[in-house]
This record gives structure tokens, C-alpha cells and sequence, in this order.
């Protein structure tokens, strides 16, 4: 048993999970998805995230229709990238054809019904769920 709870532990990907997944990372990204939650520094801010639907495939297309606040300013567009798998799958990095919106973020939890994505260099952690 000690066995098992070591092995199956260590397989564990992301820090929030799933502890094991029997469908690729590429068809679990495979979605429509919108802010479930938002967090800023400990702060729950999902309220500054009026407009945001995400749209991947996983071909690793993807499309962004948002409007949304940061400490760096408002945001608002509908823009068409790629969402591209680094560092072993640890970060996504999605590039838009409108570079402002470009960001690469670290996986916490990549579920079916859950994304949880921690941006680099930033500071907003968001919780996507199906739309």
C-alpha cells in the first residue's frame, strides 16, 4: 500500500491536481471556458473579469473574447492565437495575434471541469470552468 501511495503521488503533475488522468493534457485543454474564480494576491477579484470566454483545442488553437482588469490596465479584445505546452507541460504559453493578450501561465490543476492557471510575472491566478 505504502508503495502504491508513493507511485501514484509521484505522478502527480500539477500542485492541485488530478493525482492521475487517463486522457491526454491536449484533450483535457480541449474546451469552452470562463471564470469560475479569479484571485490577485489573496484577494478574490473574479468581479474584474466581466467578459472572458477561452476557447482551445487540442490541436492547440486557441481564441480569446475578453474584457477584464489588472493592475496593468483594462483589457478588452477578441483575439485568435495558439496555446502552446512548455517545460515538460508544467506552463501553457498562449500567443495571440494581439500580442496583448499574450501570457504564459503555470498549470495548478488541469481537469476536464477545471483550469487553474497561475500567470508568470503576474499576479491573477484563474480558476476556469466549462462554459
Amino acid at each position: 500500500m505504502a508503495i502504491v501511495t508513493v507511485t501514484l503521488s509521484s505522478c502527480k503533475k500539477y500542485d492541485d491536481g488530478p493525482l492521475i488522468s487517463f486522457k491526454s493534457k491536449k484533450d483535457r485543454i480541449a474546451n469552452t471556458w470562463e471564470i469560475g474564480k479569479a484571485i490577485r494576491n489573496g484577494n478574490d477579484v473574479t468581479d474584474d473579469y466581466s467578459v472572458y470566454t477561452l476557447t482551445t483545442t487540442a490541436d492547440g488553437d486557441a481564441k480569446l473574447v475578453a474584457t477584464y482588469v489588472t493592475t496593468f490596465g483594462i483589457f478588452s479584445g477578441n483575439t485568435d492565437g495558439k496555446c502552446i505546452f512548455e517545460s515538460k507541460k508544467e506552463l501553457i504559453n498562449f500567443d495571440y495575434e494581439n500580442d496583448d493578450f499574450d501570457q504564459v501561465y503555470k498549470i495548478l490543476r488541469l481537469k476536464d471541469d477545471e483550469l487553474w492557471l497561475r500567470a508568470i510575472g503576474g499576479e491573477d491566478e484563474l480558476h476556469l470552468v466549462p462554459k
